[in-house]
C-alpha cells in the first residue's frame, strides 16, 4: 500500500500525501482519556440521526440501521470487547469507524452535517450535566448529614475563635451550621452552572453551521437540553462552561479543605473535640499510638489540584482567536480530574460527617479558657449605663487581672470584680456563664440552642 493509501485511511485523509508520523500521531490523540464519552456520544449521534430522518436527509431504513448499529457498539463497548484505535485519534472516530465495519457505508453517513468540532462540545455537555446532577445529589447528602449533626450538636458549648484565639462562647451545633451556609452557595452556584451547561452546539458542524436543512431544535428536545445555541462560532469554541464548572469546584474544595483544617486540628491531642471512626483513618508505620486523620488531610490536599485545573482551563482559552482550535483537546484531562475529584471528596465527606462524635466536655472545658465571655461582661456594663469604650477598658483591666492571677472572670468573686467597676452586681454571673452567654444570642442567626434547631428546620423545609 503507498504512502498516500495509508493517509486516506485516515476520516481526514483525502488530502494528504503521506501518513501521520507515528510519534504525532500518539501525541495528537486523545482516545486515552475521552473514550469515558463513549456514552453521551453515541447518544448524540443517535439524535442526530432522527434529526436526519425527519428532514428527509436520512431514510427512515438508514436512521434505524444506525441506531442499531450504534447500540451494538455501545454493547461492545460495556462489555469490554471493544478495540480502541489511536490511529483513529478519539471517542467520536472509533465510534464512525466500528459503526461503519458493522453496517456498511451507511455508517458513513451519519457524520452529515455535523463536525467533530460541534459532536465534540456537545459530548462535553452531556456528560459534564449528567455529573452536575450526580454531584448535587452528593452535596445535598453531606448537607443533610450536618443539619442532623448540628441538631444533635445543638447545646454543646465549645469555643468560637477568632485569629485561632479563643473568641466567645458558641455552640457545636451553630458552627456546623457555618458549614452548612458554604455548602448552600455552592449548590446555588452548581445549579446556576447547570443552565449554561445545558444548551446544544449541535448543528454549528465546524464553525458556519451548515447548508443541510436541519432542524436543530429537534434535536435538542431529544437530547433534553434547555434550547439550541445561539451562534456558530461561539458554539464550537465556548468552554465557559467548563471553566464556571471548575469555578464551583474550586469554591466547593475550598470549602471542603477549610472543613477538614478544623477537623485536623479538632481530633489532634491539643484540642481533642472531636473524634473520627476509625474507617476514616489510618495509622503510622512506626508510632504504634497514630490515629491520623487522612481523608480530611487528603481532601486538603486535593483542592490545590481543582484550584490547578481551575487555571490551567483559563489559561488554556486566555488567547486563543474563534472558532475551534486543537488546543480545545486539553480541556478534558483537568474537567474529568475536577468530576473525579469533586466526587470523591464530596462522598468522603458525606460518610464520615454522620459520624463524628463530639467531646462535649472537652469542648466546654476549652471554652472556659481564654476569657471567651469577656464581650457579655462589656455588654453587661454597657447595659448598666457605661457607655461602650469605656466598658471596654474595665473589661480589659479585669482580664489582665485574671491573667495575672491565673483566674477565669467567672471565678472572680464580686468584690474582686467591683474593684474595677462599681455597678457591677451579683446578676454579673448570670452573664458570665457559658450557657448564658450562648443563649443571650437568641436572634435570626444567634448562637441559642433554639436558633440553631429553627435555622436547621428552615434549612430542611428548603430542601
Amino acid at each position: 500500500m503507498t504512502d498516500q493509501n495509508k493517509s486516506a485511511e485516515k476520516p481526514w485523509g483525502g488530502r494528504f500525501t503521506e501518513p501521520t508520523d507515528a510519534f504525532v500521531e500518539r501525541f495528537t490523540a486523545s482516545v486515552g482519556f475521552d473514550q469515558r464519552l463513549y456514552h453521551h456520544d453515541i447518544t448524540g449521534s443517535i439524535a442526530h440521526a432522527t434529526m436526519l430522518a425527519e428532514v428527509g436527509v436520512l431514510t427512515n431504513e438508514e436512521r434505524d440501521t444506525i441506531i442499531e448499529g450504534l447500540k451494538a457498539v455501545k454493547a461492545d463497548i460495556e462489555a469490554g470487547t471493544f478495540q480502541w484505535s489511536v490511529s483513529l485519534e478519539d471517542v467520536h472516530m472509533n465510534i464512525e469507524a466500528r459503526l461503519t465495519d458493522r453496517i456498511g457505508i451507511t455508517g458513513k453517513k451519519l457524520h452529515t452535517g455535523r463536525s467533530r468540532n460541534d459532536q465534540v462540545a456537545t459530548d462535553i455537555r452531556l456528560y459534564l450535566r449528567d455529573e452536575i446532577d450526580v454531584i448535587a445529589e452528593e452535596l445535598r447528602r453531606l448537607q443533610a448529614g450536618l443539619l442532623d449533626l448540628a441538631e444533635r450538636e445543638a447545646e454543646t458549648i465549645m469555643p468560637g475563635f477568632t485569629h485561632l484565639q479563643t473568641a466567645q462562647p458558641v455552640t457545636f451545633g451553630h458552627h456546623l451550621l457555618a458549614w452548612y451556609e458554604m455548602l448552600v452557595r455552592d449548590a446555588e452556584r452548581l445549579q446556576d452552572c447547570r443552565k449554561r451547561v445545558n444548551v446544544m452546539p449541535l448543528g454549528a458542524a465546524a464553525l458556519a453551521g451548515t447548508t443541510y436543512p436541519i432542524d436543530r431544535s429537534i434535536t435538542a428536545k431529544l437530547l433534553g437540553f434547555d434550547r439550541p445555541s445561539e451562534n456558530s462560532l461561539d458554539s464550537v469554541s465556548d468552554r465557559d462552561f467548563a471553566i464556571e464548572f471548575c469555578s464551583f469546584a474550586a469554591l466547593l474544595m475550598t470549602h471542603l479543605s477549610r472543613f477538614s483544617e478544623e477537623l485536623v486540628l479538632w481530633t489532634s491531642a491539643q484540642f481533642d473535640f472531636i473524634d473520627l471512626p476509625d474507617r476514616f483513618c489510618t495509622g503510622s508505620s512506626i508510632m504504634p499510638q497514630k490515629k491520623n486523620p487522612d481523608v480530611p488531610e487528603l481532601v486538603r490536599g486535593k483542592t490545590g489540584r481543582v484550584n490547578g485545573h481551575l487555571i490551567s482551563l483559563l489559561t488554556l482559552m486566555k488567547s486563543q482567536p474563534l472558532a475551534y482550535n486543537k488546543d480545545n483537546q486539553e480541556d478534558k484531562e483537568p474537567l474529568f480530574d475536577t468530576v473525579d475529584t469533586v466526587k470523591g471528596c464530596l462522598k468522603a465527606y458525606a460518610d464520615m460527617i454522620p459520624a463524628i462524635e463530639a467531646k462535649a466536655d472537652n469542648m466546654r472545658v476549652a471554652a472556659k479558657r481564654g476569657f471567651s465571655t469577656a464581650t457579655d461582661l462589656a455588654d453587661y456594663l454597657v447595659k448598666k449605663g457605661v457607655a461602650f469604650r469605656d466598658a471596654h477598658e474595665i473589661v480589659g483591666k479585669a482580664v489582665a487581672f485574671g491573667v495575672a492571677e491565673g483566674r477565669d472572670l467567672s471565678e472572680m468573686t464580686t468584690d474582686e470584680l467591683t474593684r474595677f467597676s462599681d455597678v457591677i452586681g451579683e446578676d454579673v454571673f448570670d452573664v458570665l456563664t457559658l450557657e448564658g452567654s450562648v443563649q443571650a444570642r437568641d436572634h435570626l442567626g444567634g448562637t441559642a440552642p433554639a436558633q440553631v434547631r429553627a435555622a436547621v428546620a428552615r434549612a430542611r423545609k428548603a430542601f
